[in-house]
């Protein structure tokens, strides 16, 4: 093993080229990123990055770590356009990178609103230049926000948006927000965060049709005929797995890259991150099928594990992991471990009635195999040992009943203190 490629200078990337330098891989490394910005934390995009008064710096590392304590060379700016995987080559612009080992972590592109092409005022949050063009227009005289899409990333924006002082209206195309990701009952709980910050959320209405005038956004027309008036339009309607450029490859495409229980997804090619599906055997007996996730725990493990598989195949293990992400709205936070599969989910602690504090545990069979919290930080992380332990249902409850103990002597000690 003499070359290791990497294709995607996104966290998975980084997280990748870091783990085989620091297990001793003394090969060359090249690092392969379609954007000309250095390797940057997204996650914040859509949240501090854009309400922080001083705009803060997403890189994970200055350029002169990655030439002398990594070793790597960088090729960004240009975007990989071909993946050879019997003659072990991928084409980067005019180049032709050979390789021993390639991992695949070029992420996922958001996706965009028919018909906006072209129009000032309209946004997608997904790179840094999104973000950077976003901001401005959020702190550039606007009064009227719009975010096209109740998700993660939209309900971030939309809570930056109330934070700065806007009107904010968020449309939905489901009765329930997040419903796919949390459930409907935690879905509707979630949206109650949205409406007591003054936030208006529209269920169960579609785009018709984005109005513009000069080539500058002014509002959406609904299926029902109505308009929502908008100084900026925020589109969070989801994003897809870049892979358009792996056509021809001989890789299976399916919603993202299919990978086996190793990542391995052909001879000496790994994936990572956003773009990665692969059976995560945790989950095997709950969910079935293929996994991938777009969750920035998920993308560091797996840019670590499948660049050690790379570059020394015969250590590849199955990779299995509980998915994790947080979620920063207003004031508070959303955490989720887990998968919202199953047959029941219980409230434990707090009340999801307003919207939190609370935290919630998902049962499937007589497992637990997820947990939810909102503004209850302490909760999440031991629900999410238990369930990687692939421990009960009723060892859940015990472990609820702990906490809520704990909880009451903890208030009963600072009652007594004052």
């Amino acid at each position: 093993m003499t070359h290791l490629v990497v294709v995607g200078a996104s966290l998975a990337g980084l997280r990748a080229v870091e783990a085989v330098r620091r297990d001793g891989f003394d090969g060359e490394v090249t690092l392969v990123g379609a954007e000309e910005h250095l390797p940057y934390d997204r996650p914040p995009l859509s949240k501090e990055y854009l309400s922080a008064e001083e705009c803060p710096d997403p890189r994970y590392r200055e350029e002169e770590t990655f030439a002398g304590d990594l070793d790597v060379e960088l090729v960004l700016g240009t975007p990989a356009s071909e993946l050879d995987t019997t003659a072990r080559t991928v084409t980067v612009g005019e180049r032709t990178l050979s390789y021993d080992g390639l991992v695949i972590a070029t992420g996922a592109h958001a996706r965009a609103l028919p018909g906006t092409e072209g129009i000032e005022g309209v946004h997608t949050v997904r790179t840094l230049d999104d973000a950077i063009a976003l901001r401005a227009a959020l702190r550039g005289g606007a009064r009227r926000l719009t975010v096209v899409g109740a998700g993660f990333i939209g309900s971030e924006v939309a809570a930056v948006g109330r934070t700065l002082g806007l009107e904010v209206t968020i449309l939905e195309a489901l009765e329930t927000p997040l419903a796919r990701a949390v459930g409907e009952r935690m879905g509707r709980a979630l949206t109650h965060l949205h409406r007591r910050h003054g936030t208006e959320v529209r269920t169960g209405v579609a785009v018709e049709e984005v109005l513009a005038e000069n080539g500058r956004v002014t509002g959406v027309r609904l299926g029902d005929g109505s308009r929502v008036d908008s100084d900026v339009l925020v589109v969070g309607i989801g994003a897809r797995p870049a892979t358009d450029w792996l056509e021809g490859s001989g890789l299976t495409i399916d919603d993202g890259v299919v990978a086996d229980e190793t990542l391995a997804a052909a001879p000496g090619v790994y994936v990572a991150g956003d773009i990665a599906r692969w059976p995560n055997a945790l989950f095997s007996d709950v969910a079935g099928g293929t996994m991938r996730l777009e969750h920035w725990t998920s993308a560091a493990d797996q840019g670590g594990r499948a660049a050690r598989h790379a570059v020394d195949p015969s250590s590849a293990k199955p990779y299995e992991t509980v998915p994790y992400f947080w979620s920063d709205w207003y004031d508070g936070r959303v955490q989720f471990v887990g998968i919202a599969a199953g047959d029941h989910v219980e409230v434990v602690a707090g009340d999801d009635a307003e919207g939190g504090p609370f935290t919630a545990i998902y049962r499937a069979g007589d497992r637990i195999v997820g947990a939810l919290a909102v503004d209850m930080p302490a909760e999440v992380m031991k629900y999410r040992r238990l369930i990687g332990g692939r421990k009960t249902w009723d060892d859940a409850l015990e472990l609820a009943e702990q906490r809520r103990q704990q909880r009451e002597a903890k208030k009963a000690q600072q009652g007594a203190s004052t």
